[in-house]
């Protein structure tokens, strides 16, 4: 069943919450310390774990992938909130710093896309492919 992916997902979750708080005492930190990194390599070898016994169902197979594709982006979205929170308070460099890199990112994506060359669409692959299978085929001396 799927829902026995969401309880390995909820457990890997609790325990890892658990153990990030216990690492936040240890620490002397007020915060819980990687709990959710901790959740997440806890769901991976526990996937790793039962793939190799030969216990992952199909069920279970789902249910982790699902919350899988979820978890990070949450993640990443509880995290963003935090950290723009706090950079609210920080002032104006702040906004300058995002701004900045925002550009750098952006400069990026544009040096990047065109050091990869042109791109060629799937219609201009198919036509090739023929062209190459039509060679072929004349090569060997095959009339039709």
């Amino acid at each position: 069943m799927t829902i026995s992916g969401v309880a390995l997902l909820a457990i890997c979750t609790l325990i890892g919450v658990f153990l990030g708080d216990l690492l936040g005492v240890a620490l002397g930190v007020k915060a819980n310390v990687g709990g959710v990194g901790i959740a997440m390599i806890l769901l991976i070898a526990a996937r790793l774990w039962l793939g190799a016994r030969g216990l992952m169902s199909h069920g279970l197979k789902l249910g982790v992938e699902f919350w899988g594709a979820l978890y990070i982006p949450i993640v990443v979205a509880m995290a963003a909130q935090q950290n723009v929170v706090a950079a609210a308070e920080g002032g104006p460099v702040v906004v300058i710093a995002a701004v900045g890199a925002l550009l750098l990112c952006f400069g990026m994506v544009a040096i990047l896309s065109r050091l990869g060359g042109a791109n060629e669409t799937m219609d201009e692959i198919e036509a090739r492919s023929a062209a190459a299978r039509e060679a072929a085929r004349v090569a060997a001396g095959d009339p039709a």
